[in-house]
């Protein structure tokens, strides 16, 4: 027996009232700290607290562009109604300061091999860690993870010893191995829980294909595990630009990088400010844009293989 109604026709079982109509599914309804968040109370304030921490990047930036006198005279701020005071000389001075200039190319020569080798080394150990067997795996992957416990500052005097009984103290490599050893571990741990999540069947079709461990660890693990990647490369890099207690004790006056360079120009000329304040600025803005470069990866790099 077929009834047939207005709206539409439905085969119906002799006796049997025909089945209603499944409710259309509600839109769900923003939570209460996405109502919060969405206010523009709340966007307002987040536009407040930016502007707070950009405030002293733009007060460097402008102090950097004002005379020794002006800076003297008057607050940074100054030079927002008297736009006349700023110029380009003490950038000029700058890069006729041969220790400034020295100071720059050796952060630049200790920050870019520090960051590579780490990576490098790092994304090797950690795909060793997450897919290879070998005899003591776990127990060797529990003991990098005990190395991230050990402060920094237990190692630099046995450390500064080694080094001086092989010749690297007081040189570039010096200063680029301490920062590679110290780093690892963190990157063999952050790289090894990232690697973990790929599906195991994804490597498994790999092998069945013919591939080697090589191919599938540069053609398949090291492109999805890129934003990971992109994320200890930054951390890496803030780190070991920013640095100035390893600098310190293991660079000498040769090797040391741009923020003992500045410490020691604080120091010793504690009035020149057309030159400090275009190194701080310089010292500053390099880890800001490559952070906000690459801050997407480091986000979604940190989220993902922070937790297994």
């Amino acid at each position: 027996m077929t009834v047939t109604t207005p709206d539409r026709q439905a085969a119906v079982a002799p006796g049997k009232e025909p089945a209603a109509a499944a409710p259309a599914p509600r839109p769900r309804p923003k939570g209460r700290i996405g109502r919060w968040l969405g206010s523009s109370l709340v966007q307002a304030f987040l536009v407040v607290v930016a502007l707070v921490w950009i405030t002293p990047l733009a007060g460097l930036f402008l102090s950097s562009l004002r005379s020794a006198q002006d800076n003297a005279s008057g607050g940074w701020w100054t030079s927002l109604s008297s736009p006349a005071q700023l110029s380009f000389d003490n950038y000029s001075a700058l890069l006729g300061n041969a220790g400034m200039t020295q100071a720059f190319w050796n952060t630049v020569l200790i920050s870019v091999p520090a960051t590579v080798l780490v990576v490098v080394i790092a994304a090797l150990a950690a795909y060793a860690f997450a897919w290879l067997e070998f005899p003591g795996r776990d127990p060797l992957f529990l003991l990098v993870v005990a190395l991230l416990v050990v402060p920094m500052q237990i190692g630099l005097l046995p450390v500064a010893k080694l080094f001086g009984e092989l010749g690297l103290f007081g040189t570039i490599p010096g200063v680029v191995l301490f920062h590679v050893a110290y780093g690892l571990p963190f990157a063999i741990f952050l790289l090894r829980n990232y690697f973990a999540e790929m599906p195991k069947e994804m490597l498994e079709a790999a092998r069945m294909d013919g591939g080697t461990e090589w191919r599938i660890f540069t053609r398949l693990v090291l492109p999805v595990g890129r934003p990971a990647i992109a994320s200890l490369a930054i951390f890496q890099f803030l780190w070991v630009w920013n640095d100035m207690l390893v600098a310190l004790l293991f660079a000498d006056s040769a090797s040391q990088p741009l923020t003992v360079e500045l410490q020691s120009q604080i120091r010793q000329f504690g009035s020149n400010i057309d030159v400090l304040a275009p190194g701080a600025f310089l010292s500053l803005v390099v880890p800001v844009v490559v952070f906000f470069a690459f801050q997407r990866h480091f986000v979604q790099g940190v989220m993902a293989g922070s937790v297994k």
